[in-house]
């Protein structure tokens, strides 16, 4: 029963009729393991080795496990890449899975399934539990967001989480087929290569900087504070005094940040200005809400700091 063993620990704790037949059990042993309560069916031919509630993990596996061959897709294949720390993934959401286009299924509760021509290309059925390619869930995802902020939102994570790189992803994107924002993608994929790694540094970007003439600030510049320990600003403009540097910190948090964390963000800043660097913070409001008041002050700001243009109005200022 070794290798019984060793298919419930790949799987956790999750496996197939057939599998279980496969390694040499009767229908009598399984019916046995279920009589004493060992195993537990979760879909028709699938079971868990214990009575309490599904983990997500063994949820995904009893889903493949029932389609198979199957292999997760998209928020369900990040979350298999990334792990539960994704703040906004629901653990209760249906399992996503692809399949072979040549299947046909009956639905079943709690399961979404998509086929596809391209399944065994596009899986790596190897990983536990099997998934789709991290980067074309990525760019898909990003491809079919509800607006643009959410698009880059998945995107600047996906790089800021070190899981794949903006380049890598660029790439992939100019040969998936059938992608509706391909351009876009591209060009969003480019300004996070030059550092603006969340949706609300592009969004500063894109809405702030770059069509109201302010000059181009430095993106995620090296630092270290005090104790010697490694950070980055977000966007630092260097004045003509060389002791002295503006630093605009942008804060994407929605009423999710801690005391701990509004505390350090006030101790960095303080540090900062004992270094001789001013720093401003933005949120969302400033830089999504009122993108063209804000770049009206921070170029006022930075006028008065030793910069020698103007900010310029953009078609939007108007409307404002």
């Amino acid at each position: 029963m070794h290798e019984i063993e060793q298919l419930l620990s790949t799987q956790d704790g999750v496996i197939a009729r057939r599998q279980a037949r496969a390694a040499g059990l009767s229908d009598a042993d399984i019916r046995r393991r279920i009589r004493r309560r060992e195993w537990v069916a979760v879909h028709l031919g699938v079971y868990v080795d214990h009575t309490g509630p599904l983990t997500w993990r063994q949820r995904a596996w009893a889903a493949v496990l029932l389609h198979w061959p199957a292999a997760l897709d998209g928020w369900s294949a990040i979350r298999a890449h990334e792990g539960p720390g994704r703040w906004r993934f629901d653990e209760r959401a249906p399992i996503e899975l692809m399949v072979p286009h040549d299947r046909r299924l009956t639905p079943t509760p709690g399961i979404r399934v998509r086929r596809s021509r391209r399944f065994a290309a596009a899986t790596q059925p190897h990983l536990s539990p099997p998934r789709r390619h991290y980067d074309d869930v990525v760019i898909e995802l990003a491809d079919r967001a509800r607006d643009e902020l959410a698009a880059i939102a998945v995107l600047a994570d996906a790089c800021g989480a070190r899981r794949t790189t903006a380049a890598r992803l660029r790439d992939r994107a100019t040969t998936m087929a059938r992608l509706t924002r391909r351009s876009w993608i591209a060009a969003v994929l480019d300004d996070i290569a030059e550092g603006n790694c969340s949706v609300l540094e592009h969004a500063f970007l894109v809405r702030v900087e770059r069509p109201h003439g302010l000059p181009r600030g430095l993106r995620q510049v090296p630092d270290r504070d005090r104790r010697g320990r490694r950070l980055f600003r977000d966007v630092v403009y260097a004045g003509r005094d060389p002791h002295w540097r503006q630093v605009v910190e942008l804060d994407g948090r929605l009423g999710h940040e801690t005391a701990a964390e509004r505390d350090r963000d006030l101790e960095r800043d303080l540090e900062a200005a004992l270094d001789g660097a001013d720093t401003i913070r933005l949120g969302y409001g400033q830089v999504v809400g009122r993108p063209c008041r804000t770049a009206a002050m921070v170029g006022r700001l930075l006028r008065l700091r030793g910069w020698q243009g103007t900010a310029t109005t953009c078609p939007h200022c108007y409307d404002t």
